[in-house]
């Protein structure tokens, strides 16, 4: 399970997580997001470079890759969930399914 709490280093975490699916392409890989790590997965979002985003979630998606955005941090910043791409899924707290990935399901954590 992958934790961005930060857009900025996203970029990272999808090199990250193709290099992980790379060397384990078995691996089932959760990202979950919450706070300012959930700007990439809106529409329109882009890297410094003004590369979108979305190409590079919905290669890792076809990839069997999970994307998890925080509700709270959606209400908490008046951000609309249709802004966020398909394919990602709306949990009700971020931290909460951290926990819970770690705690039930047996994920390790991984922080870029």
């Amino acid at each position: 399970m992958y934790h961005i709490n930060d857009s900025a280093v996203a970029g990272v975490a999808m090199n990250n997580l193709k290099n992980h699916l790379n060397a384990d392409p078995g691996a089932k890989l959760i990202v979950v997001t919450h706070g300012k790590g959930i700007d990439f997965l809106l529409d329109g979002a882009a890297d410094k470079n003004g590369n979108p985003y979305n190409i590079a979630v919905e290669e890792l998606m076809a990839k069997g890759v999970e994307f998890r955005v925080c509700n709270n941090t959606l209400v908490g910043r008046k951000i609309d969930p249709k802004t966020v791409l398909p394919g990602a899924k709306i949990v009700p707290s971020g931290v909460a399914e951290l926990a819970k990935v770690q705690a039930r399901e047996g994920y390790v954590y991984v922080k870029p």
